[in-house]
């Protein structure tokens, strides 16, 4: 008797043990939850149901409220250790779906049980109760499990009924109430200043004030624009990280839904493209919208008042006195952490795709030119980039009118900042407020096997690359995934756009291949870095690399001019400070168009391109360049690096090797590297004076 009574009382103390105890506290799923409607259920007329879970003392509280305007609540009280409860059913309504003949019946009651399960993270409710159809009443038993995902981030409602016997499960993905709520617009694809550029430039300095705390405001940008996509990572937010967006249709409900963001506006002069420049500095330290005089109405109807007025402030000035007037006005309260070149195109035409970051960030604009020729402009450039931090950011694009590219990065490696384009780069602020997904990883898509022996063969291998940064260009378009390539990752995403970093190395297939650029952490021209500075960014694009999985580095350096009329060979005590400093790398990659720096430490190549494949040249053409190169080297292996331009494409790429017939590979790029570094048949090769 003394044995049966303790196995008795043990078996008692196991399934109190069972029962979770939140004493100190709720358990992980309790709060508010709303439906994300994109992974639910249709529910008909309320059309989603919002979930709110509390325990008190030894009983927890359910709350569906199904519906908004039209909306109805079903609550429970229950104890959550399996205990049946009869409660009375005081409402007809069968809530997950009105428009079927169902009702449950008043007067009656229902028999209801609730456990904890998984220490607090499920809740189970077990429901038996008689619904009424056309031909009377069915007993029916129902199960409702809220479970909460391992991240926290979402709960799974899961509805089933003894009487639903077919079709898909009834399921709704809520997450907490209020969060990853935003707003989503469309941009009309009219950038000229006569056209519908003051409205898309009054939208996008909005944004920059909505974005400051919270990403809120995300806009579609044009089919043709720059960076192709906003649609796509629009998706990728609505169903991989949760967001419900309300699309707004009009520049008024726009500023009518982030009025509480804005203090006032500034106006710019169309008469003067650059004022519209200089106010989108004003715009991000005075908190300010940009308006032109016939969008001061609109401005006035909110409330807004005037913070400042460009009409003729700058009539008859050259660019370079209206930028020393807003150096002279603004420079001081401006970021020294990021500064914009709002570049790019010229003329009636701005694409100001990045001032919504600058705005937010409080950053100075400008688009002075970086040509040494230009002297006035470029003497205020060198002290705008001067007085920044070493290794902050310049956001933006040199402008296609005044310089070249080379002219631009090499002025900024020279003060040792990062440029980050280009002008078109759309949505940072809302990207920038967006983190990885809880656990992420950054995983390279590696092909070389640890301890494998890889031995070269007597052929012309073949690695195909596509700089320019994510997004640009061929990732988007047909062929990717069909043939090994490598692409150049913008490393600053990592910290500056990290959910839409992940967003690309989530949609990579085994066939793509991720490469770190561009010549540091971000493009630089190592030529250019003052050697003192050198190590400092060896180290950041060191740890930038380890922490986003790429052994591969690239390197591009036009601070003496392109491959045809400079020199973008590298020094050999440039290539020696990146292999010493990077003892990670398991091999090099140089230029854009052909180069000619090549070496070898320990196993790890450095190679340049030896083709720059444009998106213009014939098919045949090209096949035959690829031939008579591979006749011109004839030692073999030969590693041939080719660079796809982005405006490429990897189907067109695929039909001209094809073309080569036997003795050609492709191989991934990290096989490339592994192979070249095994049997390295170039010749050694460094910038000469």
């Amino acid at each position: 008797m003394p044995r049966l009574f303790s196995a008795a009382v043990l078996t008692i103390l196991t399934l109190l043990r069972a029962v979770p105890s939140f004493a100190e506290g709720d358990p992980p799923i309790a709060g508010r939850w709303e439906m994300i409607p994109q992974k639910s259920s249709d529910i008909d007329l309320f059309g989603a149901v919002g979930v709110e879970i509390r325990q008190t003392g030894s009983s927890v509280t359910v709350i569906d409220t199904w519906g908004k305007t039209r909306s109805f609540r079903d609550s429970l009280t229950l104890r959550p250790d399996g205990t049946a409860t009869r409660l009375p059913v005081t409402a007809r309504v069968f809530p997950s779906n009105v428009f079927m003949g169902l009702m449950m019946r008043r007067g009656t009651e229902k028999v209801v049980s609730a456990s904890w399960q998984d220490s607090g993270r499920t809740l189970r409710i077990d429901e038996r109760y008689r619904l009424r159809g056309s031909q009377g009443e069915t007993p029916v038993i129902s199960r409702r499990i809220y479970a909460l995902s391992k991240d926290g981030e979402t709960v799974t409602y899961t509805l089933s009924r003894s009487t639903r016997r077919s079709g898909p499960p009834v399921r709704f993905v809520l997450k907490r109430e209020g969060s990853a709520a935003a707003w989503v617009m469309k941009l009309d694809d009219d950038w000229a200043i006569d056209g519908n550029l003051p409205v898309n430039a009054f939208l996008i300095s909005l944004q920059g004030l909505a974005n400051r705390s919270a990403p809120r405001l995300y806009f579609v940008y044009p089919e043709k624009w720059d960076f192709l996509y906003t649609p796509t990572v629009l998706d990728y937010y609505r169903e991989k990280r949760n967001y419900t967006f309300t699309e707004l249709k009009t520049p008024e409900a726009a500023l009518r839904t982030f009025r509480g963001s804005v203090k006032g506006y500034v106006v710019w002069d169309r008469a003067v493209r650059t004022s519209l420049i200089v106010a989108f500095t004003a715009a991000g330290l005075e908190k300010a919208v940009v308006v032109t005089a016939e969008q001061i109405p609109l401005a006035e109807r909110e409330g807004l008042k005037c913070l400042a007025d460009f009409r003729g402030k700058f009539t008859g000035m050259n660019d370079v006195a209206i930028h020393a007037w807003a150096y002279d006005e603004y420079w001081k309260r401006c970021s020294r952490d990021y500064v914009v070149w709002m570049g790019g195109e010229s003329g009636k035409i701005m694409k100001p795709g990045v001032a919504d970051f600058g705005i937010a960030r409080e950053a100075f604009f400008t688009d002075l030119s970086t040509l040494p020729a230009d002297t006035a402009e470029f003497t205020l450039a060198d002290r705008i980039m001067g007085g920044m931090k070493p290794l902050s950011l310049v956001m933006g694009w040199h402008s296609y009118a005044k310089d070249k590219e080379r002219d631009f990065v090499r002025l900024a490696s020279h003060h040792v900042l990062r440029v980050e384009g280009l002008h078109t780069l759309p949505n940072m602020s809302f990207s920038s407020l967006t983190p990885a997904s809880k656990g992420f990883v950054w995983k390279n898509n590696h092909n070389v096997v640890a301890g494998r022996k890889y031995i070269p063969e007597n052929k012309t291998y073949i690695a195909l690359v596509q700089t320019d940064g994510m997004g640009l260009g061929a990732w988007f378009k047909p062929g990717r995934g069909v043939i090994p390539c490598a692409w150049e990752v913008t490393m600053n995403w990592e910290w500056l756009a990290p959910a839409m970093l992940e967003y690309f190395y989530g949609m990579a297939t085994p066939n793509d291949y991720f490469v770190g650029g561009l010549s540091g952490p971000g493009y630089m021209y190592p030529k250019a870095i003052p050697p003192s500075a050198l190590p400092e960014v060896v180290a950041m694009t060191r740890r930038m690399t380890r922490d986003l999985d790429l052994p591969v580095f690239e390197f591009m350096d036009y601070s003496e001019g392109a491959t045809v009329e400079g020199n973008s060979d590298l020094t050999k005590e440039i290539v020696d400070a990146y292999y010493a400093g990077m003892p990670e790398a398991t091999g090099f990659i140089n230029g854009y168009a052909p180069s000619y720096t090549f070496a070898v430490r320990d196993g790890k190549p450095l190679v340049s391109y030896d083709y720059y494949l444009s998106e213009s040249r014939p098919e045949a053409d090209a096949a035959a360049d690829l031939k008579e190169l591979a006749s011109v080297n004839p030692k073999r292996p030969y590693f041939l690096l080719v660079h796809i331009r982005e405006y490429s494409d990897l189907q067109r790429t695929k039909k001209i090797l094809d073309r080569l017939g036997r003795g050609f590979e492709v191989v991934p790029l990290d096989v490339f590297v592994e192979l070249a570094g095994r049997s390295p048949t170039f010749e050694e090769r460094f910038r000469t004076e």
